[in-house]
């Protein structure tokens, strides 16, 4: 049947349904990556590394090696969430995941503006060599396995769209790719680079304070709350209401641990401390395994989901 055909319902649209109250948050939390990290935002960001004693390419290139994945990343879950959309059913989970490629979508493109306004700049300025964000040394083998697993995952949707293959397709994106990968990077980001240093990090590595990508990361933080929950529902649904056996979704995760570990270790100075960031991304994965196996477990509302964690609202800052 057609959706034009469809008659089991008065209106298209259920209000009340999560997915469609995600998609409304969508839109009234809505950033432009053009007007709202403005070409002033990023010329401080600029002048605020050039000010800063040089402290060497190794320094310089961990921060790019980390844009560089962060934009890759962004770029890969755009491309690969089409199957996604493709194969889901209600009208409310296409809107949402619409509104999910769009928002990877400016992700991909803020974080290519960044490179180009910001990161290639000071390279020539230092004298340092100006690289590609899509140069292989950037990536190290554990992310790339990941997002090749993730794409596979979703492709195989295309042939095999069963509620296990749905299961392990948003664990591999949603669960792991966005809100243990994503957001546990995120955060160690702009723990590095807002104004008041986070006490996440013991060591003593002087860093310059980054408006630019600060504000335009938290944008991207808030987005990618959204989408977790919305995956987490997903999941939720799998295992209690259509049989999926929770441990497909507890061992999918596992699996993929180890890829997140080198991935989160990936690009660091010889004095950063990767334990804070590594336990973050343990701890966060075990949370979400307790609310998706737990059937009296609550996923938080789509409003808390988007708040974030060491920062303002980036909808209401400056």
């Amino acid at each position: 049947m057609t959706q034009v055909e469809d008659t089991s319902r008065d209106m298209r649209l259920d209000p009340d349904s999560f997915a469609q109250g995600y998609f409304e948050n969508a839109v009234y939390r809505h950033w432009d990556p053009y007007e709202d990290v403005s070409e002033d935002l990023l010329e401080q960001d600029r002048e605020n590394m050039l000010a800063q004693e040089d402290q060497g390419q190794e320094h310089f290139d961990a921060l790019r090696g980390t844009i560089a994945l962060f934009g890759a990343g962004e770029e890969a879950v755009t491309e690969d969430l089409m199957p996604l959309a493709l194969v889901l059913e209600d009208i409310d989970d296409q809107m949402f995941v619409s509104s999910q490629i769009y928002e990877e979508a400016k992700h991909t493109q803020f974080f290519d503006r960044y490179w180009r306004n910001v990161i290639n700049p000071v390279a020539e300025e230092r004298g340092y060599e100006v690289v590609n964000p899509t140069d292989q040394r950037w990536f190290p083998e554990g992310y790339v396995e990941l997002f090749d697993r993730t794409e596979a995952a979703m492709e195989r949707l295309l042939t095999e769209d069963t509620p296990e293959n749905r299961a392990k397709a948003y664990c591999h994106y949603h669960l792991v790719v966005e809100s243990v990968l994503a957001q546990t990077g995120y955060y160690g980001l702009t723990s590095r680079f807002k104004e008041e240093k986070s006490d996440i990090y013991a060591d003593d590595i002087e860093t310059a304070h980054l408006p630019g990508l600060v504000k335009g990361v938290n944008f991207v933080r808030s987005d990618e709350g959204r989408h977790v929950g919305f995956g987490m529902h997903k999941v939720r649904h799998l295992i209690h209401e259509e049989g999926v056996d929770e441990a497909v979704v507890q061992d999918t995760l596992q699996s993929l641990l180890p890829l997140i570990s080198e991935t989160v270790q990936a690009n660091q100075v010889e004095e950063a401390d990767p334990v804070p960031l590594v336990e973050y991304a343990s701890d966060k994965l075990t949370r979400r395994i307790d609310i998706l196996t737990d059937a009296t477990a609550e996923i938080p509302g789509v409003d808390e989901l988007v708040k974030l964690e060491n920062v303002d609202d980036p909808a209401a800052s400056d």
